[in-house]
């Protein structure tokens, strides 16, 4: 039997994992764009940071129709972005496509819906029979939107910010390896803020069904000699056939751990990597992303519960004790359990910990991630 990735060296299963799919289609495209981007930054001595965001996708078929999805709107990566333009940094932003984006966040979401801010105007005199008004911004929204507007504008124009889409967690792994590759040249002007949402297990394209996976059985005449149904494919080595023929029994394996690639061979020596470790148990937060730290050897995890992420995070680094960051209570959205003042992990262990390892946020602080 062939060696699992956990049981290989990194470099073997990064050989493994990336000859198992080919490279994206969009991919050299990506890499032209990503290297333009990375020279002109090198030749100003900026700052570059790759944001990641989004989740991925596992396509349970070749031609994929079906596939399993992560939890991510890219909300945090995001609001991420937007402040590393604000402090100078030129950004590439690896984001799932049709997650948000940095500026056009503020208007993309289903509760924020761009034609409420907008109005038709009343026709001029000069136009007074025509029935098309000018569409306006209304007034009460014109302030915030030109602000939004203003900034946008400007990293478009000065080239600070490059927006790159991927779909699938391969897509992103191809993506990441060769980006990290490419931001070389910038050494310890680079960051890497891997704030993306990726997939733990995949299905080996090896195993992949071509076509859709049917859910009942086909008539005889359409079966071919090496077609594969649905009872037939992804199931456990040593798992009987399901009594009911409607059931899809999904056998995943995990996806390659490439941080540990990412911190000891793609990226540029001396530049800053960060991860995040979101979790819903919180009895195994800290220890899941103070492991993540040790066994990567990277500079910072950023870990948050799935229930309070809007509104608290924990920062994990090397030598240092945990450090819990809280938007106070005044300025906290629900969270997904529908409750505004929910009690978070951070207020719950206050206690317990010194008073160093609390801070809440000043007023003025990030406001886009609630």
């Amino acid at each position: 039997m062939a060696p699992s990735f956990g049981e290989m060296e990194p470099a073997e299963a990064e050989s493994v994992y990336f000859n198992e799919y080919p490279p994206p289609k969009a991919l050299p495209k990506h890499e032209a764009l990503a290297r333009a981007f990375v020279e002109l930054h090198v030749e100003d001595k900026r700052r570059v940071v790759l944001v990641t965001s989004g989740g991925t996708t596992v396509p349970l078929e070749t031609q994929t129709v079906r596939f399993i999805d992560n939890f991510s709107a890219g909300t945090r990566g995001a609001t991420s972005a937007e402040y590393f333009l604000e402090q100078g940094y030129a950004v590439i932003f690896l984001h799932r496509q049709y997650s948000l984006l940095p500026y056009s966040r503020h208007y993309s979401h289903s509760t924020n819906c761009f034609l409420d801010f907008m109005d038709e105007a009343p026709p001029t005199d000069a136009s007074a029979d025509s029935d098309h008004g000018r569409i306006v911004v209304r007034s009460e929204y014109q302030d915030a939107m030109r602000d939004v507007l203003r900034k946008y504008r400007y990293a478009k124009q000065h080239n600070r910010l490059l927006l790159l889409p991927f779909t699938t967690v391969a897509e992103y792994m191809f993506e990441l390896r060769s980006l990290a590759k490419i931001m070389q040249p910038i050494g310890a002007n680079a960051l890497f803020y891997l704030a993306a949402a990726v997939s733990d297990f995949f299905i080996p394209r090896s195993r992949m069904a071509e076509h859709k996976i049917q859910s009942s059985e086909l008539p005889a005449h359409f079966q071919k000699d090496n077609s594969v149904g649905a009872e037939e494919i992804y199931t456990g080595e040593n798992e009987e056939k399901p009594a009911n023929s409607k059931k899809l029994v999904i056998n995943l394996d995990p996806v390659p751990k490439f941080l540990h690639r990412l911190v000891d061979g793609w990226a540029p020596e001396g530049s800053m990597v960060v991860s995040f470790k979101l979790e819903t148990d919180p009895s195994l937060l800290v220890y899941k992303a103070q492991t993540a730290l040790q066994r990567y050897s990277h500079h910072l995890v950023i870990g948050n519960l799935l229930s309070t992420r809007k509104w608290e995070v924990v920062f994990i680094s090397p030598d240092q004790p945990e450090r819990w960051i809280r938007v106070p209570k005044s300025r906290r959205s629900k969270s997904i359990s529908g409750v505004e003042d929910q009690v978070g992990l951070a207020e719950a262990m206050k206690g317990e910990k010194g008073p160093d390892t609390q801070t809440d946020l000043e007023e003025d602080g990030p406001k886009g991630w609630d």
